[in-house]
């Protein structure tokens, strides 16, 4: 723990942090984005393109963080056209009673050096 740092954060798809934030918070981490842009177990999958990720289990994971308000959080969803705008309502519903945050995040396509702006106002 640093002196004057008044916080510790990670960002993660939450699929390690069952394992790691026992030693995360005793590292002195307080905040967590967790990046989940589905609640279908499927389509989570396919995301972080890993098989038998158990979805339930990342979301178990910040129901109880929230809920023993351990930590900070936050959930950034990055809403993609086609592939999980029907599920906004799903995420407001599953997190109106947590006390965290949720984000809702404009997809922008990017290939790694350049965003793709012509791509981006052509999807509009």
């Amino acid at each position: 723990k640093l002196e004057g740092l008044k916080t510790i954060a990670v960002t993660t798809n939450g699929i390690n942090l069952t394992r790691l934030l026992p030693r995360l918070k005793e590292a002195g981490l307080n905040a967590i984005n967790i990046s989940l842009d589905t609640l279908v177990p499927a389509k989570f999958e396919f995301i972080v393109r890993r098989k038998g990720t158990n979805l339930s289990s990342k979301a178990t994971v910040l129901i109880l963080a929230g809920m023993l308000c351990l930590l900070s959080l936050q959930v950034n969803c990055v809403v993609m056209r086609g592939f999980n705008e029907d599920e906004v309502l799903d995420f407001v519903d599953f997190t109106k009673d947590l006390p965290l945050d949720v984000r809702f995040i404009e997809y922008m396509p990017f290939d790694g050096k350049y965003c793709c702006f012509e791509v981006h106002l052509a999807q509009k």
